[in-house]
């Protein structure tokens, strides 16, 4: 499993690695532009070639970009809904530009319109920008915390999906701890982590699990509240060291979005603890 975190780039996209090499990360995820507004960042194509660079000498495993949490392609307004599918493509874009692993992105919420209608809007968006997609840089589906009209929070919706976009061959998944605890899957314990990982391949494919996020979670079980909270000190607890020690998730890029000791993200004390939790059920 490689550890890692979600980091800054500012300053350059190529810094990400960088900040990642100081907290001993094995892996690493970013964001291509500014979480907090559409306007894309136009990257100097030399940090895109440092970021390459980099990422060599650092020996870093898994590299992820995650889009935008404004992103919405279940959205029945025009305008939100474009603008959605415009950040998605271009996240998608840079990704392929740095050879990221995934493109990892939430859904989106129907808004009231109804599942089917927002599937709709979502699979038209998805086949645009899977076509940006290279054979290194995979889409992948995040599930999500089952909070209003989202779409992505069971492996029912998840597995509709992937049918109606004909198992595209860069269509991949990113499962997070957290979301799922909330979403009524109890991850702490094995026999239900078992169960649903064989669900995911039977109804997905394993090999379409790409990216983890590991996050404890500050939110009850089915309470569908997204809300991380530090290694351990969350819901989860200790048991959060079923998931990151089950044995069909080693390899994976496994990054944490906690909060931090400082309330500033991941740090280094929070992957040690993950790699200590690891070992200790692994």
């Amino acid at each position: 499993m490689q550890i890692g975190a979600h980091v800054s780039c500012s300053g350059g996209i190529h810094t990400a690695v960088d900040r990642a090499e100081a907290l001993g990360a094995e892996s690493v995820q970013l964001f291509t532009q500014s979480p907090r507004m559409w306007r894309p960042t136009n990257h100097d194509p030399a940090n895109l070639e440092r970021f390459k660079t980099r990422r060599a000498e650092a020996g870093l495993g898994g590299v992820v970009c995650h889009a935008l949490y404004l992103v919405n392609l279940a959205s029945p307004d025009e305008a939100l809904y474009a603008k959605s599918v415009s950040a998605l493509q271009n996240t998608v874009e840079v990704g392929c530009a740095i050879e990221a692993d995934a493109v990892v992105f939430h859904v989106g919420s129907h808004l009231g319109a109804g599942f089917e209608a927002g599937l709709g809007r979502v699979v038209a968006a998805l086949e645009s920008v899977l076509d940006r997609c290279s054979d290194t840089t995979w889409l992948c589906l995040e599930n999500s915390a089952g909070a209003g009209g989202t779409i992505g929070r069971s492996f029912d919706e998840l597995a509709v999906l992937f049918e109606r976009l004909g198992h595209h061959p860069r269509l991949g998944v990113c499962l997070d701890s957290c979301h799922l605890f909330v979403s009524g899957y109890d991850v702490g314990e094995r026999d239900t982590l078992d169960g649903l990982l064989a669900d995911l391949d039977a109804r997905i494919g394993f090999e379409r699990l790409r990216v983890l996020h590991v996050n404890d979670s500050k939110a009850p079980l089915g309470s569908n509240l997204d809300r991380h909270e530090n290694i351990g000190e969350g819901l989860l607890g200790e048991r959060l060291g079923v998931f990151l020690g089950h044995p069909a998730l080693q390899g994976l890029p496994a990054l944490l979005e906690v909060p931090g000791r400082e309330g500033k993200g991941p740090d280094a004390e929070e992957l040690r603890k993950a790699r200590e939790l690891r070992s200790r059920w692994l």
